[in-house]
Protein backbone atom coordinates (compact mmCIF):
# COMPACT_ATOMS: atom_id res chain seq x y z
CA UNK A 1 0.00 0.00 0.00
CA UNK A 2 1.17 3.66 -0.89
CA UNK A 3 0.45 6.23 1.34
CA UNK A 4 1.14 9.96 1.57
CA UNK A 5 2.27 11.91 4.78
CA UNK A 6 1.44 15.84 5.46
CA UNK A 7 2.08 17.53 8.88
CA UNK A 8 2.23 21.15 9.41
CA UNK A 9 3.25 22.53 12.83
CA UNK A 10 3.71 25.97 14.12
CA UNK A 11 4.47 26.49 18.06
CA UNK A 12 5.51 29.67 19.54
CA UNK A 13 8.12 30.34 22.23
CA UNK A 14 9.16 32.94 24.74
CA UNK A 15 12.29 32.66 23.23
CA UNK A 16 14.66 30.93 21.00
CA UNK A 17 14.70 27.29 21.15
CA UNK A 18 15.81 23.65 20.81
CA UNK A 19 13.10 20.47 20.23
CA UNK A 20 13.43 17.38 20.32
CA UNK A 21 11.42 15.92 17.33
CA UNK A 22 10.18 12.48 16.24
CA UNK A 23 7.42 12.62 13.29
CA UNK A 24 10.37 11.45 10.49
CA UNK A 25 8.63 7.85 9.15
CA UNK A 26 11.51 4.97 10.18
CA UNK A 27 13.15 3.52 7.34
CA UNK A 28 13.52 -0.49 7.84
CA UNK A 29 11.19 -4.00 7.01
CA UNK A 30 7.29 -3.43 5.97
CA UNK A 31 8.19 0.03 4.84
CA UNK A 32 10.02 1.80 2.53
CA UNK A 33 10.28 5.57 2.15
CA UNK A 34 10.20 6.88 -1.33
CA UNK A 35 10.70 10.24 -0.42
CA UNK A 36 10.49 12.70 2.19
CA UNK A 37 10.86 16.16 3.13
CA UNK A 38 11.20 18.10 6.57
CA UNK A 39 11.24 21.84 6.46
CA UNK A 40 11.81 23.52 9.72
CA UNK A 41 12.99 26.90 8.57
CA UNK A 42 16.21 28.23 9.59
CA UNK A 43 16.67 25.72 12.04
CA UNK A 44 20.05 23.70 12.21
CA UNK A 45 18.99 20.20 12.46
CA UNK A 46 21.21 17.33 13.97
CA UNK A 47 19.93 13.32 14.01
CA UNK A 48 20.74 10.37 16.27
CA UNK A 49 18.78 6.97 16.06
CA UNK A 50 16.00 6.21 17.76
CA UNK A 51 15.29 3.90 20.26
CA UNK A 52 15.93 0.08 19.64
CA UNK A 53 17.38 1.99 16.66
CA UNK A 54 14.30 2.24 14.86
CA UNK A 55 13.79 5.59 13.09
CA UNK A 56 16.00 8.54 13.76
CA UNK A 57 14.95 11.37 16.54
CA UNK A 58 16.04 15.08 15.08
CA UNK A 59 17.18 17.80 17.64
CA UNK A 60 16.01 21.09 15.93
CA UNK A 61 17.40 24.10 17.28
CA UNK A 62 15.42 27.20 16.66
CA UNK A 63 16.53 30.42 16.85
CA UNK A 64 13.56 32.48 16.59
CA UNK A 65 10.42 32.93 18.47
CA UNK A 66 8.28 30.88 16.27
CA UNK A 67 8.77 27.17 14.76
CA UNK A 68 7.27 26.48 11.35
CA UNK A 69 7.44 22.91 10.25
CA UNK A 70 5.97 21.32 7.39
CA UNK A 71 7.15 17.45 6.76
CA UNK A 72 5.93 15.56 3.77
CA UNK A 73 6.56 12.24 2.85
CA UNK A 74 5.77 8.80 -0.23
CA UNK A 75 5.59 5.18 1.97
CA UNK A 76 5.45 1.89 0.35
CA UNK A 77 3.82 0.02 3.26
CA UNK A 78 4.44 -3.73 2.71
CA UNK A 79 3.83 -5.19 5.97
CA UNK A 80 1.81 -8.63 6.46
CA UNK A 81 -1.38 -8.69 9.02
CA UNK A 82 -0.05 -10.86 12.08
CA UNK A 83 -1.37 -14.45 12.45
CA UNK A 84 -1.69 -14.05 16.10
CA UNK A 85 -3.19 -17.30 16.56
CA UNK A 86 0.07 -19.57 15.20
CA UNK A 87 2.52 -16.90 17.18
CA UNK A 88 3.66 -17.72 20.59
CA UNK A 89 5.26 -16.40 23.57
CA UNK A 90 9.13 -17.14 24.50
CA UNK A 91 10.01 -18.44 27.16
CA UNK A 92 11.89 -15.65 29.63
CA UNK A 93 15.15 -16.94 29.26
CA UNK A 94 15.31 -16.47 26.11
CA UNK A 95 14.44 -13.28 25.59
CA UNK A 96 16.98 -11.52 23.70
CA UNK A 97 18.66 -8.34 25.63
CA UNK A 98 18.04 -5.20 23.80
CA UNK A 99 13.91 -6.51 24.06
CA UNK A 100 14.47 -7.54 27.66
CA UNK A 101 13.19 -4.36 29.08
CA UNK A 102 10.15 -4.12 27.35
CA UNK A 103 8.93 -6.81 29.80
CA UNK A 104 8.72 -4.02 32.51
CA UNK A 105 6.83 -1.51 34.37
CA UNK A 106 7.40 2.21 32.62
CA UNK A 107 6.27 5.48 33.71
CA UNK A 108 2.99 5.14 32.61
CA UNK A 109 2.51 1.56 32.33
CA UNK A 110 2.19 0.52 35.77
CA UNK A 111 1.84 -3.82 34.69
CA UNK A 112 2.56 -4.91 37.90
CA UNK A 113 -0.28 -3.57 39.25
CA UNK A 114 -2.26 -6.10 36.65
CA UNK A 115 -0.95 -9.09 37.33
CA UNK A 116 -3.37 -10.34 39.18
CA UNK A 117 -6.28 -9.38 36.73
CA UNK A 118 -4.34 -10.83 33.62
CA UNK A 119 -3.33 -14.49 35.42
CA UNK A 120 -7.43 -14.71 36.72
CA UNK A 121 -8.82 -13.46 33.16
CA UNK A 122 -6.85 -14.70 30.57
CA UNK A 123 -4.48 -17.70 32.23
CA UNK A 124 -5.89 -20.22 30.84
CA UNK A 125 -4.32 -18.00 27.28
CA UNK A 126 -0.85 -18.21 25.74
CA UNK A 127 0.69 -16.61 23.25
CA UNK A 128 -0.85 -14.51 20.05
CA UNK A 129 -4.47 -15.99 21.63
CA UNK A 130 -4.17 -14.20 24.59
CA UNK A 131 -2.54 -11.04 23.05
CA UNK A 132 -6.04 -11.14 20.75
CA UNK A 133 -8.24 -11.33 24.04
CA UNK A 134 -6.54 -8.67 25.99
CA UNK A 135 -6.66 -6.65 22.75
CA UNK A 136 -11.28 -7.64 21.96
CA UNK A 137 -11.07 -6.69 26.21
CA UNK A 138 -10.08 -3.53 25.75
CA UNK A 139 -11.40 -2.48 22.18
CA UNK A 140 -15.00 -3.28 24.07
CA UNK A 141 -14.66 -2.39 27.74
CA UNK A 142 -13.01 0.96 27.18
CA UNK A 143 -15.10 3.89 24.83
CA UNK A 144 -12.72 6.07 22.43
CA UNK A 145 -13.22 9.75 24.20
CA UNK A 146 -11.44 13.08 22.38
CA UNK A 147 -10.46 15.08 25.54
CA UNK A 148 -10.61 12.99 28.01
CA UNK A 149 -7.52 12.35 29.10
CA UNK A 150 -4.09 14.45 29.21
CA UNK A 151 -0.51 13.89 29.32
CA UNK A 152 -0.34 12.98 32.72
CA UNK A 153 -2.93 10.21 33.03
CA UNK A 154 -1.60 6.89 33.56
CA UNK A 155 -2.68 3.34 33.20
CA UNK A 156 -4.22 2.69 36.15
CA UNK A 157 -6.54 5.84 35.48
CA UNK A 158 -7.43 4.52 31.72
CA UNK A 159 -8.58 1.19 33.65
CA UNK A 160 -10.55 3.13 36.33
CA UNK A 161 -11.97 5.58 34.15
CA UNK A 162 -12.93 2.94 31.14
CA UNK A 163 -12.18 5.74 28.75
CA UNK A 164 -9.27 7.49 26.95
CA UNK A 165 -7.52 8.52 23.59
CA UNK A 166 -5.19 5.82 21.12
CA UNK A 167 -2.38 7.01 23.87
CA UNK A 168 -4.25 5.30 26.26
CA UNK A 169 -5.60 2.14 25.09
CA UNK A 170 -2.05 1.83 24.20
CA UNK A 171 -0.68 2.20 27.24
CA UNK A 172 -3.38 -0.27 28.71
CA UNK A 173 -2.35 -3.43 26.04
CA UNK A 174 1.25 -2.90 26.70
CA UNK A 175 0.61 -3.23 31.00
CA UNK A 176 -1.32 -5.94 30.54
CA UNK A 177 0.71 -7.58 28.06
CA UNK A 178 4.04 -6.92 29.94
CA UNK A 179 1.53 -8.69 32.92
CA UNK A 180 1.13 -11.71 31.30
CA UNK A 181 4.82 -12.19 30.87
CA UNK A 182 5.52 -11.00 27.33
CA UNK A 183 7.01 -7.91 25.85
CA UNK A 184 5.37 -4.80 24.31
CA UNK A 185 5.85 -1.17 23.49
CA UNK A 186 4.32 1.79 22.52
CA UNK A 187 4.71 2.26 18.97
CA UNK A 188 3.93 6.04 17.14
CA UNK A 189 2.39 5.75 14.04
CA UNK A 190 0.34 7.13 10.34
CA UNK A 191 -2.17 5.71 9.03
CA UNK A 192 -5.05 6.79 6.75
CA UNK A 193 -7.42 5.01 8.93
CA UNK A 194 -7.22 7.25 11.71
CA UNK A 195 -9.80 9.13 13.05
CA UNK A 196 -9.78 12.25 13.51
CA UNK A 197 -6.18 12.53 11.58
CA UNK A 198 -3.69 12.96 13.88
CA UNK A 199 0.05 10.78 15.18
CA UNK A 200 -1.62 7.57 16.40
CA UNK A 201 -0.28 5.13 19.31
CA UNK A 202 -0.31 1.41 19.11
CA UNK A 203 1.44 -1.49 20.42
CA UNK A 204 4.03 -4.08 19.30
CA UNK A 205 4.22 -7.56 20.79
CA UNK A 206 6.94 -10.35 20.94
CA UNK A 207 5.91 -13.20 19.74
CA UNK A 208 8.06 -16.18 17.76
CA UNK A 209 11.02 -14.03 17.82
CA UNK A 210 9.85 -11.25 16.28
CA UNK A 211 7.80 -7.89 16.78
CA UNK A 212 4.17 -7.35 15.86
CA UNK A 213 1.47 -4.39 15.13
CA UNK A 214 -1.41 -4.49 17.29
CA UNK A 215 -3.81 -1.31 17.64
CA UNK A 216 -6.36 -2.05 20.87
CA UNK A 217 -8.48 1.19 19.46
CA UNK A 218 -9.64 -0.91 16.62
CA UNK A 219 -9.14 1.97 13.95
CA UNK A 220 -6.30 0.63 11.96
CA UNK A 221 -4.02 -3.25 10.75
CA UNK A 222 -0.51 -3.70 10.96
CA UNK A 223 -0.50 -3.65 7.04
CA UNK A 224 -1.73 0.27 7.38
CA UNK A 225 0.42 1.99 9.55
CA UNK A 226 4.03 3.43 8.96
CA UNK A 227 5.95 3.28 11.88
CA UNK A 228 7.70 6.44 13.56
CA UNK A 229 9.27 5.27 16.87
CA UNK A 230 8.77 3.46 19.42
CA UNK A 231 9.66 3.23 23.34
CA UNK A 232 8.56 1.73 26.57
CA UNK A 233 5.44 4.06 26.60
CA UNK A 234 4.15 7.78 25.56
CA UNK A 235 7.27 9.64 26.89
CA UNK A 236 9.49 7.94 24.79
CA UNK A 237 7.27 8.31 21.04
CA UNK A 238 6.22 12.00 21.70
CA UNK A 239 6.22 13.84 18.73
CA UNK A 240 8.15 16.56 20.03
CA UNK A 241 10.05 17.52 23.35
CA UNK A 242 10.99 21.78 23.94
CA UNK A 243 12.55 23.24 26.52
CA UNK A 244 10.91 26.24 26.83
CA UNK A 245 7.27 26.79 27.28
CA UNK A 246 5.47 25.80 23.31
CA UNK A 247 2.46 27.60 22.75
CA UNK A 248 0.62 26.09 19.71
CA UNK A 249 -0.98 28.08 16.90
CA UNK A 250 -1.67 25.61 14.20
CA UNK A 251 -1.21 21.72 13.55
CA UNK A 252 -2.24 19.24 11.06
CA UNK A 253 -1.59 15.46 10.09
CA UNK A 254 -3.27 14.22 6.83
CA UNK A 255 -2.25 10.16 5.89
CA UNK A 256 -4.06 9.29 2.75
CA UNK A 257 -4.39 6.30 0.41
CA UNK A 258 -2.29 6.81 -3.17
Amino acid sequence: MRITIDVAMTYRFPRPNTVFLALEAAKGAGQTVVKEHLDIGRAALSRISGDSDVGERVWAQVPDCEMNLTYRALLDVTRPEPRFETLEAMPLHLIPGDVAPYLRPSRYCQSDKFMTFVQRRFGDLSGGLQILALRDWIETNLTYVPGSSDADTNVLETFAGRQGVCRDYAHLMCSLVRAAQIPARMVAVYSPDVEPPDFHAVTEVWLSGKWWLVDATGMTSAASMAIIAVGRDAYDVAFMDSQEPAELLVQSVAVKRV
